[in-house]
């Protein structure tokens, strides 16, 4: 089984398209655990109509706001899957998501995790096999990404950033690798006052360093660096 858990916070109409592209998935053997982390918007009601639809494979946990990583080591406690997924509310599976992530892991025994390609707005991210020196170099593996429970270490909930890098590059110190789909398997949905994920384009960094989204991520950078010696 896979568990499917999803850290929430006031992003109710992503949710729903969230749900309801879970919903559409060729595997069905899942279950899904959705942590509201604080939100004051609509949530509770997107999670009534939805529990009407998936009942009790439907899981829902509060939490005051402490941020997406303490939401998703929250929702990975209770987690019965063999292999768990973390799903942010803004993300809408492609129907064969879970199946073709399950089936490729499977068959791939020396890996930990599998991972895809993906669309975040309107930009295609084209990724490539796992490869440990450009991993170290750069963060290109999404949260997204469907992991063996057994190898799952837990997110670093001081982390403000990075989250998604420092699990995978903790998981390779720890010795587990992934395997990539070649294939475009979700779609990140973009706009709104409240996002899990965030992106500016690749000169930003290089040209407007004065930029305070730009400071942060440099800071973020810093501090994921030293924790691994990279």
């Amino acid at each position: 089984m896979i568990s499917i858990i999803i850290p929430v916070y006031n992003q109710a109409e992503h949710l729903v398209n969230c749900l309801a592209g879970i919903k559409k998935q060729t595997y069905n053997n899942y279950e899904i655990i959705i942590v509201n982390d604080g939100s004051t918007d609509r949530v509770t009601e997107v999670i009534k109509k939805f529990k009407q639809i998936f009942g009790h494979r439907l899981v829902y946990l509060e939490q005051e706001n402490r941020g997406a990583s303490a939401a998703r080591n929250r929702g990975a406690k209770p987690a019965k899957g063999e292999y768990m997924i973390f799903c942010d509310a803004d993300v809408i599976m492609e129907p064969a998501m879970l199946e073709l992530m399950l089936t490729t892991l499977k068959n791939s025994p020396e890996a930990s995790f599998s991972y895809s390609s993906f669309v975040w707005g309107c930009k295609k991210f084209k990724l490539w096999p796992y490869d440990a020196e450009k991993l170290k170099a750069m963060p290109y593996i999404t949260t997204a990404s469907l992991i063996r429970s057994k190898d799952f270490p837990g997110f670093d909930e001081t982390l403000k950033k990075f989250q998604d890098w420092d699990i995978w590059l903790t998981m390779m110190e720890n010795g587990h690798t992934g395997i990539w789909i070649d294939k475009i398997l979700f779609k990140v949905s973009t706009g709104g006052a409240q996002t899990m994920s965030n992106w500016l384009p690749a000169f930003a960094y290089r040209l407007l360093p004065w930029l305070p989204q730009v400071k942060k991520y440099n800071q973020a950078m810093a501090i994921i660096k030293k924790k691994h010696n990279l």
